[in-house]
């Protein structure tokens, strides 16, 4: 039985299965356990065909949404830190790496995956993820911690110096679709992703699947080796 725990972390509800459904289910079904962190509850969004919300009533509404699409995708557990969304950047980056260290300590985490270094969309709230997770892996301040991956498209080259997994996303797209539209609330923004009614796999070549490069491996940054599985080469608890 496989004990190792991957810990998702990210800053809105979403983030997660925009970036990791086929991972997470992929993890859930060998056994492993997947847990996720999300720093806000996404109140600065909108609310789509839902029409009219709150702040206070659109974030009651995405952390409901994010329960459901968890449950579709196997998370084990979810996390919500509820700051401010669209205002982490504001965040005192030593309270925010020592709430996501907590975090990673608290499920005893061997694996870290989070958004690279433009937070994918160019975010405020995604790259102040970003450097948090950096620094609380970093640190050592997780000392299960063996290694940390980068979200990336699916197109982007993989560099020789670079492990790059790669995840079809064909096998596991009727259960990503259904995570996404557990997403109601950002139904609009899903489609002008992924494309019309998540029935088929999306036209856009960089959203058929999802890949994750290796950044860190015990101390080593940007390790030459190739992978299949995130949980490659992982030394057994003690």
């Amino acid at each position: 039985m496989l004990t190792h725990t991957v810990g998702f972390i990210y800053a809105h509800p979403d983030d997660e299965t925009f970036g990791c459904a086929c991972l997470i289910r992929s993890l859930a079904d060998q056994g492993v356990t997947a847990t996720l962190l999300t720093a806000t509850s996404g109140e600065a969004g909108k609310p789509g065909r839902l029409g009219p919300m709150s702040r206070e009533e659109l974030a009651a509404r995405r952390e409901r949404e994010l329960a459901a699409a968890g449950a579709i995708m196997g998370l084990a557990d979810i996390e919500l830190l509820r700051y401010p969304d669209g205002q982490l950047s504001s965040v005192p980056r030593r309270e925010l790496v020592e709430k996501i260290a907590a975090f990673l300590n608290r499920h005893r985490a061997a694996v870290v995956v989070t958004f690279p270094e433009g937070g994918i969309s160019g975010h405020p709230d995604h790259i102040a993820i970003h450097h948090a997770v950096n620094e609380a892996v970093w640190s050592g301040s997780c000392p299960h911690v063996q290694k940390l991956y980068y979200n990336m498209p699916m197109t982007v080259p993989e560099a020789e110096t670079d492990s790059v997994i790669r995840l079809e996303a064909a096998p596991y797209w009727e259960m990503k679709a259904a995570a996404l539209r557990a997403h109601e609330s950002q139904i609009l923004s899903i489609e002008r992703v992924f494309g019309g009614d998540l029935q088929t796999l999306p036209p856009d070549e960089r959203m058929r699947g999802e890949a994750f490069a290796l950044v860190w491996k015990r101390g080593v940054h940007r390790p030459a080796v190739r992978e299949h599985s995130v949980l490659d080469d992982l030394h057994k608890e003690s």
